[in-house]
């Protein structure tokens, strides 16, 4: 009887350790919905910056804990990397590209973490990860590219290095292990970002006049769902799963993307869309079926 519930157990732990992780990349599948109705236009800094820097202050001042030692540089590096250089690289990809564009070159993601983990973890992925990472490109590419996409290749070129960014960040993370919780990790990294993010906004777009309610509302919600909850369980992802499995849960952002439009924007989906949203889907779980520990 014990034997068999251990397994049990663990079985269930992961689809727990699954779920919460994938409701990070969920929640950023609604930032484009966010941006559009509710921020201020033309404002990629401004948002980035009121993004990272208050969910940071904020945790700092509700955990309490600083780096310690090493841990110092290594926070600058991972606060970087998830936010310092990423997010003002999706923001600039987010106006030069269409939607289904950047979204595609995202979903690569998968195979980046695959070949950086076999260069600095020695992980080699099981190859039907691999080709469930590849259907998955092709199922969000189906989903989210039109024929009248535009290829702006400084679009292209900072998104694949935005994505390349946060493949790096994951296997760092996984590489380095942590010293404290998420919630106090994803604290020390927004700061830095935030803090790197905040002279670069002031700079180049400055204070906006005003602020409407509907902007701060959409601030808020960026700030505290789609930014300090969901990091924390996105690095508590990244501690408990393999990267491959965290780095697949990314399908679900396009995917989220295109529902959230469907609802709130009132778009509708062709019929080779709805096949695009298929592959995806089916890529995710069989992605994670087959990294499920045993």
């Amino acid at each position: 009887m014990t034997a068999v519930a251990a397994p049990r157990t663990v079985r269930a732990r992961y689809a727990s350790d699954l779920a919460l992780a994938a409701f990070a990349p969920a929640s950023w599948g609604t930032t484009y919905v966010v941006t559009t109705t509710l921020l201020p236009a033309d404002r990629p800094l401004l948002a980035a910056t009121l993004r990272a820097l208050p969910a940071g202050l904020v945790l700092l001042a509700v955990t309490r804990r600083l780096p310690r030692g090493g841990w110092w540089w290594r926070t600058i590096v991972l606060g970087m990397l998830n936010f310092g250089a990423f997010l003002p690289l999706i923001f600039f990809a987010a106006y030069r590209l269409p939607g289904g564009v950047a979204a595609t070159i995202g979903s690569v993601q998968p195979l980046v973490v695959a070949l950086l983990s076999l260069g600095v973890l020695r992980v080699r992925p099981a190859r039907p990860v691999l080709y469930a990472a590849v259907a998955g490109t092709g199922g969000v590419a189906l989903l989210t590219l039109t024929a009248d996409a535009r290829l702006d290749p400084l679009g292209i070129l900072a998104m694949l290095t935005a994505t390349s960014l946060m493949a790096a960040a994951i296997v760092l993370a996984k590489k380095w292990g942590r010293p404290e919780s998420p919630l106090v990790m994803a604290g020390w990294q927004l700061t830095v970002g935030g803090l790197v993010l905040l002279p670069v906004t002031l700079a180049a777009e400055g204070v906006p006049p005003s602020m409407t309610g509907e902007n701060v509302l959409g601030f808020a919600y960026l700030g505290i769902v789609g930014t300090a909850i969901a990091y924390a369980l996105w690095f508590r992802g990244i501690d408990r799963l393999p990267p491959t499995s965290v780095s697949l849960l990314g399908l679900t952002n396009p995917m989220v993307a295109t529902l959230a439009g469907l609802v709130i924007l009132g778009q509708t989906l062709t019929a080779w869309q709805i096949v695009g949203f298929t592959i995806a889907l089916g890529a995710l779980v069989a992605g994670q079926t087959l990294n499920r520990r045993p």
